[in-house]
């Protein structure tokens, strides 16, 4: 797990190296072990290394193989590259070093672009080919890996994070209105290639680039989700044994593929839990768990340690518990919102951040439970969406998981986009779906969650949160071969039993009953959710901040109407509607203001 940085320019011109130089102080937390750059002509690369795997300087990048002319930079980890490094020695390749990394460069020297979708894991990576003098960007088909582009008029540029590219300099930093639609749509979802910055943008998942000395460019999908039925009838109790191996192997794999110990986030509810289950199963010894938890409000706890505690007892793991009150969340919060490479409002990000601290103190890699609700259809809208039966798909969706509607968009901001921007994007994905690679309006709901909206929610938190402490967090739930297998299956494994219905089937036994049983559980911080008090007044004064009212992005009459009521206003899914707009002023100021 690294960080990435570089350059690409076409025509005469050489590639700015000072300008990839000054980006890789902004990866720094994501590889504290090693740093390096490497130019050559209309290329420069920079990388930051978080080492996991041959932890000897061989493996150190860019990595630069003079036989064949190749070039790399790696963010990543793949789990098959046992087997392609075993394939391609059989083909007559040479190894110097015993990681992953290398498995790309001599993959691409055997099979081009097609090296891609071999590869099984999560990576974001850069690859030149000095000898056609091309640039190949990839990214992962869940996209659990971040690659950010910025475009010029000879040129692009790209990074792990945003920061990079903005302290790279010439940056466009004007706000995109329809990105800025979908962010108040989507809690905070900004769907690929977008981000709320013009000069930036995001390769998409599952896609490859590839750039050619002329700046023509190639974009190509490689992987794409089918949500349906195999054609041989499966009854319900083979479906749980394929699921069940299936999320064995994903353990089992985010287990053996790393040179240094892995640890589990244990938030106490059903989906980490049985990873550490599973992980102790597959031969895991003194396990390393870690729970995090914050001050109860009246309406909310703050903690779920009553059920993550009989799990590490069960397991007998070696477990830490954080509890941490409002007081430090809010000293610690400006810190959590210059880790994020884009706005996030999801209110369990600082809770994330803080964790990530205290556990990169003690492993550098850990399995966390990201994906599984949105995989196995945990959250309570599903089941709410499924039951709606008026109007099309994007109408049954939306009426259940938009934060706000194309009229409060208008109440909200002072210049919104003509159109309904947010919608016309769901109806355009609904549509690709429902044409061949879905079988009913839930499959598609789930195929669209898994493959384009958990990326750029939870999904993405977690990558910045833990890798701003060097921290490698692996996720089994989005092993690509598993979310396949789920989307195939019928919905009532999944959304039945309150959600979660196959797992909870795997779980009986392995876990308590209270876990099992228990409410959805989610990783709360209510002091972000029922805003008041010093919480409050920290939300006012970023948002009647002079560099606010100059920003002028929204209505002072929509304003202070959440700032009256500022613990009333919630979105479908129960977010703080305040917490929404003064998270996005403070992201800005935070890391476009400082430019």
């Amino acid at each position: 797990m690294c960080g990435i940085a570089g350059e690409f320019v076409w025509g005469d011109r050489q590639a700015n190296a000072d300008a990839v130089a000054r980006m890789l102080p902004a990866l720094a937390r994501r590889g504290p072990d090693a740093d390096g750059l490497w130019a050559s002509g209309r290329v420069a690369l920079g990388h930051r290394r978080l080492s996991i795997l041959d932890l000897s300087q061989r493996a150190h990048q860019p990595m630069f193989d003079p036989e064949t002319g190749l070039a790399l930079v790696f963010n990543g980890a793949i789990y098959n590259f046992r087997a392609l490094r075993a394939e391609l020695e059989r083909r007559g390749h040479r190894f110097f070093s015993t990681g992953d990394t290398e498995t790309i460069l001599r993959g691409y020297a055997e099979w081009g672009e097609g090296v891609v979708a071999r590869l099984h894991g999560m990576f974001a990576f850069a690859l030149f080919d000095s000898k056609a003098q091309k640039l190949l960007l990839a990214r992962d088909r869940m996209g659990i890996k971040p690659l950010y582009l910025a475009r010029g008029r000879d040129g692009i540029r790209f990074a792990s994070n945003t920061q990079a590219l903005l302290d790279s300099g010439g940056i466009d930093t004007a706000l995109d209105p329809e990105a800025l639609h979908l962010l108040f749509s989507l809690h905070a979802v900004v769907p690929a290639p977008r981000t709320v910055l013009q000069g930036i943008r995001k390769l998409q998942p599952a896609h490859y680039l590839v750039i050619e000395a002329d700046g023509h460019e190639h974009l190509e999908c490689y992987w794409r989700l089918c949500a349906r039925r195999p054609e041989a009838v499966i009854d319900d109790e083979e479906w749980r044994e394929r699921i069940e191996a299936s999320l064995r192997r994903a353990v089992r794999r985010r287990l053996e593929v790393a040179d240094v110990p892995v640890g589990v986030l244990l938030s106490g509810g059903l989906d980490s839990s049985l990873l550490v289950a599973l992980a102790v199963e597959e031969g895991a010894s003194n396990l390393r768990t870690f729970s995090v938890g914050f001050e109860d409000q009246p309406e909310e706890k703050g903690s779920e340690f009553e059920y993550s505690d009989p799990v590490a007892a069960r397991y007998a793991t070696d477990h830490q518990r954080l509890l941490i009150p409002n007081s430090e969340v809010l000293r610690r919060l400006p810190e959590a919102v210059a880790a994020m490479a884009e706005p996030m409002f999801g209110q369990d990000a600082v809770a994330f951040y803080l964790l990530a601290e205290q556990v990169s103190q003690h492993v550098k890699v850990v399995q966390s439970g990201q994906g599984a609700d949105e995989v196995f259809g945990g959250y309570f809208w599903y089941p709410n969406m499924a039951e709606e039966r008026a109007g099309d798909w994007a109408d049954r969706f939306r009426r259940h998981y938009f934060d706000r509607d194309d009229p409060e968009m208008r109440e909200l901001l002072a210049n919104p986009p003509a159109t309904d921007i947010a919608g016309e994007w769901l109806r355009e994905a609904f549509a690709a779906l429902e044409t061949d690679r879905a079988d009913s309006f839930i499959d598609a709901v789930l195929a669209l969650d898994v493959t384009t909206l958990i990326v750029d929610d939870p999904v993405k938190r977690v990558d910045n949160m833990t890798m701003a402490f060097g921290l490698e967090a692996r996720v089994p739930f989005l092993d690509h071969e598993l979310v396949e297998l789920a989307a195939s299956m019928p919905p009532h494994l999944k959304l039945g039993d309150d959600g979660k219905k196959v797992l909870k089937q795997i779980a009986r036994g392995r876990l308590p009953d209270a876990v099992l049983d228990r409410p959805k559980g989610y990783f709360p911080v209510p002091a972000l959710k029922y805003v008041r008090g010093e919480f409050l007044g920290f939300m006012r004064d970023i948002l009647g901040s002079q560099a606010a009212r100059e920003r002028g992005i929204y209505r002072p009459e929509y304003l202070q109407r959440l700032l009256a009521e500022p613990d009333q206003h919630f979105t479908r899914i129960q977010g703080s509607k305040l917490w929404h707009l003064a998270l996005l002023e403070f992201w800005l100021q935070t890391h476009v203001d400082r430019v």
